[in-house]
């Protein structure tokens, strides 16, 4: 007796991280998805040097053991090249990437997922979309270029999505586009949507020094190799500028008011890693510790947050209530509170949970590719 699936075709760019994890998701959830109905047919993968494809897209794809060895190579940090000759695929330097989907777009629909962390996908994720193709992202770079770029983008919404660019595998995006559907207007939102941060910012009210606590999270893995890029807020605001334009506001990078928890003299142009954590962080300590006294004599704490009202978006420091839902955060996650008519203040809607991990973002873009499945036929397949 045949049974009807929904083939659904894959190509991942990004072999880090989250599309190592996403790959083992995929090949663990195979039970689950064949019971939906579903089959993820991976049929092509690059990183940042090579691009392994299918022989034949149309009727072949990567078997789970191969993709076991992709992610075990990119563990390994070694480039996808080392598979040019194990006979299942096809291989062709990074340079031909947009060629070679554009063809294979011109034959088959797919969901080209990008788990890079590279500023230069938008414009073959957005062909590739015009051709009929879906995108899921987990990079935020091509949702906060230029508005001309964006605008591009959507223009296909149903086939674009991108839950896991603001926090991980968190239902904000799902959230906040299900609000504005139904006519409800959101007249502000307030996250703490960096892991990194809500950790430090959640430390300091302790009493424990800034530098101390910078130091123990880089420790702990929770920062990037080198704290600035944490510190600079820029992660923060690309986030928090993909919600600003989901609110319909126009605007760019430029238009964000941004606090960087250093100043520019111990910017990465200026000083190096080793000076930086050893004598440019204790430099901070004092007036942080101001700043965590000041807001405790009010009876409030300081967190590192995102804020959405009246037509703007500032990212830094602000103190909130202790009792307060960003007042309570402890740790790395997330949490976001959105305002809108139907979630008024003192009630707003509050979306919490972990904001980072490989684990978490890969589950979110998971869900995203499975959320597509409306975009793909049935076909029969055999007993």
């Amino acid at each position: 007796m045949s049974k009807k699936m929904k083939n659904i075709p894959i190509i991942l760019m990004g072999c880090g991280g989250v599309g190592r994890q996403l790959l083992q998701h995929v090949v663990h959830c195979r039970p689950l998805h064949n019971n939906m109905g579903i089959h993820l047919r991976v049929v092509g993968v690059c990183d940042s040097k090579t691009f392994l494809v299918t022989p034949d897209v149309l009727s072949t794809e990567f078997d789970d053991a191969f993709l076991m060895d992709i992610c075990q190579t990119k563990s390994d940090r070694l480039s996808l090249e080392k598979h040019f000759d194990s006979g299942k695929c096809e291989a062709s330097p990074y340079s031909e990437v947009r060629r070679k989907l554009n063809d294979i777009a011109a034959r088959l629909g797919f969901v080209l997922v990008d788990c890079s962390a590279s500023s230069e996908t938008i414009e073959v994720i957005t062909q590739i979309v015009n051709l009929g193709g879906c995108t899921v992202l987990a990079n935020k770079k091509p949702l906060t270029g230029s508005m001309e770029e964006f605008d591009q983008l959507f223009l296909q919404p149903r086939r674009v999505r991108h839950e896991s660019t603001v926090g991980a595998g968190l239902p904000i995006i799902a959230s906040l586009n299900r609000i504005i559907s139904s006519g409800d207007e959101v007249t502000r939102i307030v996250g703490s949507l960096s892991g990194t941060l809500g950790y430090v910012m959640s430390e300091v009210e302790n009493g424990k020094p800034f530098s101390e606590v910078v130091k123990a999270a880089k420790d702990l893995g929770y920062t990037e190799p080198d704290p600035r890029d944490d510190l600079s807020g820029m992660d923060v605001a690309r986030k928090g500028l993909i919600l600003a334009r989901l609110l319909g506001q126009r605007i760019d990078m430029n238009n964000i008011k941004i606090e960087s928890l250093y100043p520019d003299k111990m910017g990465p142009d200026m000083m190096t890693l080793e000076d930086f954590l050893a004598n440019g962080l204790p430099l901070l300590d004092n007036d942080i510790e101001e700043r965590v006294k000041k807001a405790s004599s009010d009876g409030k704490v300081l967190r590192y947050v995102c804020i959405l009202q009246n037509s703007t978006c500032i990212i830094g420091i602000h103190e909130v209530p202790k009792d307060s839902a960003l007042g309570r955060l402890k740790g790395s996650d997330n949490v976001v509170e959105i305002c809108s008519r139907c979630y008024a203040h003192p009630n707003p809607l509050v979306i919490q949970g972990a904001g980072a991990g490989n684990d978490t973002t890969a589950a979110g873009v998971l869900a995203d590719i499975i959320d597509l499945q409306d975009q793909f036929p049935y076909t029969n397949t055999g007993n």
